[in-house]
């Protein structure tokens, strides 16, 4: 094995089972980064509970969930560190420092931040302080590299902003993490919209092949092709997208019989749901051996966290040394030699 190009952080929030968006959006990135990078995959539960704070009863679920996602769609725990967030708890006191240097206006200039207001929400301390625990999950493990989209640029920024201001103030602790920008594309629902948990339009990594043909049937297509023999407008159709990503040896034969009106939209979505199938296949098959063995999975995220947390401590050793704060080691040495006496 080659030497790596650097160290990523990345995660996603555990509120479901992740669907085909999730796949082509990042799952299918980072998996590839696996062979060229040191990998920190982080299940943050904690970020969950900035918008699921009222009900937690399945967050646990919705953890093991993610991870059998993960596994299932090729994340290694051999090739990389998959961890838990809360499970780490030296990102809550990473986090409390953090938050002590951050001017209030940094978050309210947020994108998402504002979003919320925009629509009449009202956000909770936690919302307005993610970004600051974000930066908090990435600087913990010294990541040099976080994999991202466009519109999350403005956080990475945010997170180099905050280790400059903690390295002016308290010496070279953090280096200052670069975006990694990919090119993902755009998965539509089942309604032409952007596929979305929210929206309801979403196909699973989980769906079984009936569900996934089901709701393949169901997807919006042309709306100037009413019947049959009517042509087409492919590019107009979020089905002959969908077959550009996962039916790319036919999809200049589809674009023609589309557009001709040799190939209905019944049969188009036919062939579409079974390329989606195959695709789809190796995921389901890795998934039922993990949910036939979920002490493996326990064992993964034990020994994910685990390791983490190693790199998490020694990370927080040089943090409170560059603050002068006492270490938890420091204060239990003196109150195992001295009870009586105060740290000094």
């Amino acid at each position: 094995m080659g030497k790596k190009r650097g160290r990523i952080l990345s995660g996603m929030r555990p509120t479901g089972r992740l669907h085909l968006g999730n796949l082509e959006g990042a799952l299918r990135q980072w998996v590839a980064l696996q062979d060229d990078y040191e990998c920190f995959f982080e299940i943050a539960d904690w970020h969950a509970l900035t918008t699921a704070w009222e009900d937690t009863s399945g967050l646990r679920e919705f953890v093991r969930e993610l991870a059998i996602d993960w596994l299932s769609a090729g994340l290694d725990p051999n090739r990389s560190v998959i961890f838990v967030q809360s499970w780490v708890p030296e990102h809550a006191e990473l986090h409390l420092l953090f938050s002590m240097l951050v001017p209030v206006s940094w978050l309210e200039w947020n994108p998402t931040y504002k979003e919320w207001l925009e629509e009449g929400k009202a956000p909770n301390y936690g919302l307005l302080g993610y970004p600051v625990l974000q930066a908090a999950d990435i600087l913990i493990y010294k990541a040099d590299t976080v994999p991202v989209g466009k519109d999350q640029l403005p956080h990475i920024e945010m997170t180099r902003e905050i280790a400059r201001r903690f390295n002016r103030l308290y010496g070279e602790v953090f280096a200052e993490p670069q975006a990694l920008l990919g090119e993902f594309p755009y998965i539509f629902g089942i309604d032409g919209r952007k596929m979305s948990k929210s929206y309801g339009n979403h196909i699973e990594l989980a769906d079984p092949p009936e569900v996934v043909q089901q709701k393949v049937s169901a997807f919006f297509t042309d709306p100037h092709k009413i019947r049959r023999h009517d042509p087409g407008r492919p590019e107009m159709c979020p089905v002959f997208a969908m077959h550009n990503i996962y039916n790319r040896t036919e999809v200049d034969e589809i674009a023609t019989d589309c557009a001709t009106g040799k190939l209905g939209c019944v049969a188009c979505k036919r062939r579409l749901a079974e390329q989606v199938n195959e695709a789809l296949e190796p995921i389901r098959q890795r998934r039922a051996e993990l949910e036939r063995h979920p002490e493996d999975l326990d064992d993964i995220l034990l020994e994910g966290s685990r390791r983490a947390r190693e790199v998490a401590q020694r990370t927080m050793e040089e943090v409170r040394a560059a603050m002068k704060l006492w270490s938890p080691s420091q204060v239990t040495a003196r109150l195992t030699t001295n009870p009586k006496s105060h740290a000094s």
